[in-house]
């Protein structure tokens, strides 16, 4: 895990003790970021390099129906994040917060959702433009983005 330190104002709670649920990650995500530091802090769908969403079997036949142009809600776990601060103070705020009121990565359920838009579809992958995360974070769920 690639944990941070805590910055002056945070507040730390204890890890889960339980589990609620269970995923079955539905493949990989493929990007030219290496680490958090090196990514975006928002996608670019018009601008945005090309990331590859690996689907592995046997989920590949879900993507039936997606084509170029689409726009695809994408689901994915922070796999990096993490999961114990309640209170943070962000390097661009003036005061910490609440983790709920952040859209930072660091949260209980480490679950992140991006608007992207579908470049291309091949059998086993689709390839989008406008994601912000680390080269092989675990992909939980695709879903068509209205509006």
């Amino acid at each position: 895990m690639e944990w941070s330190a805590t910055r002056p104002g945070e507040v730390e709670g204890g890890l889960p003790t339980r589990a609620d649920a269970s995923l079955t990650f539905i493949g990989r995500i493929r990007t030219p970021f290496p680490t958090r530091a090196e990514c975006p802090r928002r996608g670019d769908q018009e601008a945005g390099p090309p990331c590859r969403l690996e689907v592995e079997e046997p989920w590949r036949p879900a993507l039936r129906g997606i084509a170029p142009g689409d726009r695809l809600e994408v689901l994915y776990w922070m796999h990096l994040a993490r999961r114990d601060l309640l209170v943070q103070a962000p390097s661009n705020r003036p005061a910490p917060l609440g983790t709920f009121a952040l859209r930072s990565p660091n949260r209980p359920n480490p679950i992140a959702s991006s608007v992207v838009r579908v470049v291309a579809v091949t059998a086993d992958a689709v390839v989008v433009s406008g994601l912000d995360c680390v080269d092989g974070t675990p992909l939980v769920d695709l879903k068509p983005a209205r509006g």
